[in-house]
Order: C-alpha cells, then sequence, then structure tokens
C-alpha cells in the first residue's frame, strides 16, 4: 500500500496511538481466567523465601517467576499476530478514493487495533501482569540473577543436576564472575553430575550466537561451504531476534511520558508524539540488543552488514557466485559507496561472464524491507530531536549523513567517529607495554627461581618468582601483623575498603618502625619488613631490566580474613578489578591516566606470607574486566611482579575463609614519588644509632644516565608543577 506522501509522518505517529490507547486501558478487560501473575512479584517473594532459607518455596518461586515471564512474552507475540489484520477494512480504503477522509479511516483502524490487543492479552493476563516492571527487575533479568539464586537453593535441596545447569546458565552471561566458575568446577566433581547438565536455559534467545561462532569456526578451516550455511543461518536468525524484539517494543506495556516542565505543557497530542518516538526509538535499540553477546558490555559494531560481508565471501569461495551476488548487493544497501565492495562486485559479474541477467540480480527482499523500514523511522526520530526536543542514539553506524538533519550532523559525525576510534582500537591484536621494563632479566638472589613468565600468565611485563622468604620469615612477618596491624588501615577504619564479607587490616614500615621504638613489637620484625622490599625492589630492577632510579614509592603489610558465617551466597571479589596507575573504564577498554590514580606508578609487586586460607587468587584480565587470562595461588615466599599500567588489570577473589596476609609494594621511576615514610623510618634507626642495610638507591640514581635503557629511547613525558603525592593506601 502506498500512502500519500503528505501524510505519512501524521499516519506513523497516528498508528502508535493505537498503542497509547492499548496501555492506558489495559486493566479494563473483564476476562478472568488463565491470568498469569507478575512475574517481578514471583521473583521478589522467591528472593524473601532465599533469604528465609525456605529453599523449596524459593525454588518453586523463581522457576515461576521465569516461566511466567517467557509465557508474557509468547503471549505479547500472539496477541501481535492475532491483532495485525485488525482494521484492515479502514486501512485498505487509506489510499482509495475515500482517502480525502483518510484521517477517519485511520482512527478507525487505530481503534480496533487496539480494541483487539486489549482483549486478547486481557484473555491471559491479569490486569497487574500487564503493568509495567521496574527498571531494577529489567537488570536482574537480563543479567541473569535468578540463576544465580537457583543455583545455591538447588545445592540446597540436593539437586545438583538442576544447581549445575543452573550455575551454567548464570557464568555464560557472567563470565568474569570467579566465584561461580569455581562453583562449576566443584560441581564437574561431584557424582551423579554430567557434562550434560551445564545447560544454557537461554540458549533459545542465543542461537544467532551460535551459528555466528560456528560460522567462524569453518571459515578458519577454509570449509567454505559450510561456512556459508553457517552464515545464511545466522542472518536469519538474528532478523528474526530483531523481529521478535519490535514486537516486544509495540506491545510491552509503557508508562506515558511525563510532562517536560512548567514551560511545556503537553497535550495529548504532544503526549501521543513523544510516546511514538520512544516506541520507534526501543525499535532501533533492538540492533544493539541483539548485537550484544551474552557476557558482554557493549553490542558488536554493524552486526548485520558484517554478517552479509562474511557470507558474500563464503559464498564466493564455494562457487555460489549468483548467492554472492545477492549477498554483495544486499550489504551494499547499508554501505553503496564502498569501494572493496564494489570492486568485489564487478569481479563475480565478470566471473558469472558480466551478462545483463547476471546484474539484474537483486538484493534480498528482507534485506532490502529492514534497511528501507529502518531509515524510515530514523527521519520520524531526526525529526523529533530537531523539532521536539527528543533524545535519540542511533545505534547503527551505515546511517547515511542526509538522514540526519543538518543541525545535528556535526554532533552526529563527531559521535561516529568515536566509535570508529573505540572500534579500531578494540581491533589491535596486541597490546603495547610502554612502561619501559622488559621482562626476563637475571634473577640475582640465590634460591629463587622464576616459576611463571610473560608466557605461562599470558600477558606482558609480568613474573612469578618462588623463594623469595624462607618459612620463618613469612610467620616472622605474620606475628607482626597479628601484633601490630591496624583494622582499616588507610581507610578510616573501615573493616574493609571493597567488600563487607572480609575485614582488612594494614601496617607500614614506618608504624612498625615506630611500634619498636615503643617496644611494642619485635626490632628485629620490624626492620626485615622494610627489609623485604629491598629485596623486592632489587629482584624485579633486575628481572624487568629497569633503568637505574627504581624507587619504592609505598610499602603495604595487607591481611584480609574472611568474616565468619558471612561467606553464604557470597558474589563479590576481595579487590574488584583495576589497574595501578590509571581508571580503568572496561566498557571503552580505555585507561585514564589521571587522579585519583596513582599515575606516578611503575611497577607493582606483591609478596605472599601464608596459604593457610580459602579463595584469595591474585588474577589478571583483558582490559574488558571480564576476560581472565591469569591466575597466581598465594603460598609463603611468593613474588608476582607486573608493570603498573593498562596491559596488567588485576583483582583478588573472595577471601571465603582465614586470613590472607601479603607485602603489597608499588615502585616508581620518579625520585620525587619515593616513599617518604621508608626515609623517616631510617632516621628513627639512624637516630638510635642502628644501621639500616639496604642497597643505596640515591647510589643508583647517580649511575643513572640521560641514555637509559637502550631498548627505551626516551623518558614519558611527565607533568610538572604537581604537588607531591602522599599518604596513598592502595592493596592487591
Amino acid at each position: 500500500m502506498a500512502l500519500h506522501s503528505e501524510h505519512f509522518a501524521v499516519y506513523v505517529a497516528l498508528y502508535f496511538v493505537s498503542l497509547v490507547f492499548f496501555r492506558c486501558n489495559v486493566g479494563a478487560s473483564g476476562s478472568v481466567f488463565n491470568h498469569l501473575q507478575p512475574y517481578d512479584f514471583l521473583y521478589y517473594s522467591g528472593v524473601r523465601a532465599y533469604y528465609g532459607e525456605e529453599w523449596g518455596k524459593a525454588a518453586e518461586l523463581l522457576e515461576k517467576s521465569i516461566a511466567t515471564k517467557e509465557s508474557l512474552l509468547r503471549v505479547r507475540r500472539l496477541c501481535h499476530d492475532e491483532c495485525v489484520a485488525a482494521g484492515a477494512d479502514a486501512s485498505g480504503k487509506l489510499d482509495s478514493e475515500e482517502g480525502n477522509m483518510w484521517d477517519l479511516w485511520v482512527l478507525d483502524w487505530i481503534q480496533k487495533k487496539a480494541e483487539c490487543l486489549r482483549f486478547c492479552m486481557g484473555r491471559f493476563v491479569s490486569p497487574t501482569g500487564l503493568l509495567p516492571v521496574s527498571t531494577d527487575i529489567d537488570y536482574e533479568f537480563d543479567t541473569r540473577n535468578p540463576y544465580n539464586f537457583l543455583q545455591v537453593t538447588y545445592y540446597k535441596l540436593e539437586k545438583v543436576q538442576k544447581a549445575a545447569s543452573a550455575a551454567h546458565t548464570y557464568f555464560v552471561a557472567n563470565p568474569s564472575h570467579l566465584e561461580m566458575r569455581n562453583n562449576i568446577e566443584k560441581y564437574r566433581r561431584m557424582e551423579g553430575v554430567t557434562e550434560g547438565d551445564f545447560q544454557d536455559r537461554e540458549i533459545e534467545k542465543e542461537k544467532h550466537w551460535v551459528l555466528y561462532d560456528a560460522a567462524l569456526q569453518h571459515e578458519a578451516s577454509s570449509e567454505w561451504l559450510q561456512a556459508a550455511e553457517k552464515w545464511r543461518a545466522c542472518l536469519n536468525e538474528t532478523l528474526q531476534q530483531t523481529e521478535e524484539c519490535r514486537v516486544q517494543c509495540d506491545v510491552a506495556p509503557q508508562p506515558l511520558p511525563e510532562d517536560r516542565g512548567v514551560d511545556s505543557v503537553d497535550g495529548v497530542f504532544e503526549k501521543a508524539a513523544a510516546l511514538s518516538l520512544s516506541l520507534l526509538s526501543c525499535r532501533q535499540s533492538c540492533v544493539t540488543q541483539v548485537a550484544t553477546k551474552p557476557g558482554r558490555i557493549s553490542a558488536q559494531e554493524d552486526f548485520l552488514p558484517t554478517q552479509l560481508e562474511h557470507l558474500h565471501i563464503a559464498q564466493f569461495k564455494a562457487g555460489d557466485i549468483t548467492g554472492a551476488v545477492e549477498s554483495l548487493r544486499s550489504f551494499l544497501l547499508f554501505y553503496p559507496s564502498d569501494e572493496d565492495s564494489l570492486d568485489n562486485l564487478q569481479l563475480y559479474y565478470e566471473t558469472l561472464g558480466g551478462d545483463v541477467e547476471t546484474q539484474l540480480i537483486q538484493p534480498s527482499q528482507v534485506i532490502s524491507t529492514y534497511v528501507s523500514r529502518s531509515l524510515e523511522e530514523k527521519k520520524l526520530l531526526y525529526f523529533g530531536v530537531e523539532n521536539l526536543g527528543f533524545s535519540f542514539v542511533d545505534p547503527d553506524l551505515w546511517t547515511p549523513e542526509d538522514v540526519v538533519p543538518e543541525s545535528q550532523q556535526e554532533h552526529w559525525r563527531s559521535e561516529k567517529e568515536k566509535i570508529n576510534e573505540r572500534i579500531k582500537e578494540g581491533e589491535q591484536k596486541e597490546e603495547v607495554d610502554d612502561s619501559g621494563f622488559y621482562a626476563g632479566g637475571p634473577v640475582p638472589q640465590v634460591g629463587v627461581t622464576i616459576t611463571m613468565d610473560d608466557e605461562a600468565l599470558n600477558g606482558t611485563n609480568r613474573v612469578v618468582l618462588d623463594g623469595v622468604m624462607t618459612e620463618r620469615e613469612c610467620d616472622r612477618i605474620l606475628q607482626l601483623a597479628t601484633v601490630a596491624a591496624s583494622l582499616g588501615d588507610g581507610y578510616q577504619g573501615r573493616r574493609s575498603p571493597h567488600t563487607p564479607h572480609e575485614t582488612f587490616e594494614g601496617l607500614t614500615v614506618l608504624r612498625a618502625a615506630k611500634l619498636a621504638q615503643d617496644g611494642l613489637v619485635n626490632q628485629s620484625d620490624a626492620r626485615l619488613l622494610h627489609e623485604l622490599g629491598e629485596r623486592v625492589r632489587g629482584l624485579l630492577h633486575s628481572y624487568f631490566r629497569s633503568p637505574p632510579g627504581l624507587f619504592i614509592s609505598f610499602t603495604h603489610l595487607v591481611c584480609r580474613s574472611a568474616i565468619a558465617g558471612d561467606q553464604e551466597g557470597r558474589l563479590d571479589l576481595s579487590h574488584p578489578v583495576h589497574v595501578d596507575n590509571c581508571l580503568l573504564e572496561p566498557e571503552t577498554n580505555q585507561c585514564w591516566k589521571e587522579p585519583p590514580a596513582f599515575i606516578h606508578r611503575d611497577l607493582s609487586a606483591i609478596l605472599y606470607l601464608n596459604n593457610d586460607f580459602t579463595g584469595g587468587e591474585l588474577f589478571f584480565t583483558k582490559r574488558d574486566a571480564k576476560t581472565v587470562t591469569a591466575q597466581v595461588k598465594p603460598t609463603c615466599g611468593r613474588l608476582v611482579g607486573f608493570s603498573s599500567g593498562p596491559v596488567n588489570p588485576h583483582g583478588v577473589a573472595a577471601v571465603t575463609g582465614g586470613r590472607r596476609c601479603a607485602l603489597a609494594l608499588w615502585f616508581t621511576k620518579e625520585k620525587l614519588y619515593r616513599d617518604m615514610e621508608r626515609e623517616e623510618a631510617e632516621a628513627l634507626w639512624a637516630a638510635d644509632g642502628q644501621s639500616v642495610v639496604k642497597k643505596d638507591e640515591e647510589e643508583t640514581e647517580r649511575n643513572a644516565n640521560p641514555g637509559r635503557n637502550a631498548r627505551n629511547h626516551a623518558p614519558k613525558e611527565r607533568g610538572r608543577g604537581r604537588e607531591r603525592v602522599t599518604g596513598g593506601k592502595d592493596e592487591l
């Protein structure tokens, strides 16, 4: 049906008024059978039962909340399909001879569709079940938190197969959740649990990703026929998932827009326009939703065009040239001036003989409809942005510039450029460490061995050394911590700066020296704490081939203790993933070297004192703060060293039992940021006539020369005029 162009925008807006009628009257139906109850109420009830340790009731309610949500989605789809033809007689007259009455026919069509939707939904869903749920509930289900509760609940009920399935379902969407990873490993070792029990219960929503990964695997093996089949199936599934998402936008309840302020008194038509734009924006956002893989923070850009690009290449290599032409012409609907694609199209034409019939092959009708529909929606949305103060974030990189109003083009280009830059950064295969350190140097201390290097730790400038301390030395420092460490040291007395499930105690070299001076701790133990810093500095200075001027920036003896009876169902980390000298932003893979980050730190280390506790492993990740690349289990005398910058994001797994103690140290190449507390402690000992045996940092500074390390051609530009950072407390 071709609508009169002058009526198109009004027609589309009025179409959505039908949904206003549906939402405003959604509870008016008198139907009272087969009612679905509110799934948010069921979920909250299940969580309350969980915390009340009513495990059977919790399992029943949590499962019912998941099933009810799925049933509600199916009912919405059913009613949408059932009401597609509602008012067809009126809509069919829009472009007829009676079209001069088009506004009345539109209203007739709107009313019939709204009545159909309201009646259909009322047959299956209770009035309260039709109300919108809160954003908190959306988040809970989007992150699959119901399965987190379920896996504990089923474990308590000794239904370990169901617990394994729930744990796996949660872990798929939360791959950085180390405790769940550990739980899964425990389930694998349990009697009666098989690999087949680890089922992803949300797999129906992920079919396109399963096909996507399979297609890439076939490509990697040059199995082009199978790759083409998988890409075609992936494309179809992606379109189907996108359409399902759009249907839910149309039928799901939404609150009416609020008035925009005192100076803007919105009437029914303004509210209808705002709702129309919100619904169009929801439809457009389906691109992002479908292109976001479970467990990922951000969507894959150009998800649909990318599949078409892979598809036409696979078809060409598999010998299906006609199919390749159709797929490539479909891709060109998104990027009509892409030079490489136009060259490929010419190649395909020539391969087929270059006849006229070949050049008449058209793009896929489904893709043509998808693109034209999306462009019409974008035009209306940008109209709302320019004239109605509406806010819209375009999810697509392929949107033509002429669709964007002139007043918005500069901002649009800027945002597009940012996304392209982010994509380029994400495509960098190798992370570059510009710290000036180069792992692989000699280890000067007898008895110290390299346990893990860069290769074993899957990273850059990382090392694990064993034998740095003796058992006797570990016991002495542990005793010192027991006697002298202060609760919440450095964090205003808080029992832990990162988690309520652990206590945190700390001790600095200066405090240990003062306590020793007052006779409250053993003098030799306080001096050993100081000497360990020098020992670690010497080892890492050599191994990382450091520039001569390497100074200790801060030393902190840290103990974390699990709070008894406060570990059940624990989901957090002892120390969240972070980078020591910059602010990590996992969503964009950026790390901003600015305060409050300790930007002067260049090298980090942690020297473990014990292993008689559970949990507490140090782990490294990629910049996404999710993908774990290596783990290190603490033990007496084990030293982990690494450069402090963005190549080494790291965190600490939850300490779930016992007390984990370690000496955390940071080093800097700038004398300005050396640890003045150490010098104050040395001054105390000197005043008492006690010498301090240490490698002279001033000597290394005197030996420093402008050429620096041969592989570090120029020192990094540092900010001038900064005030010295003092008293910075942090730990690994």
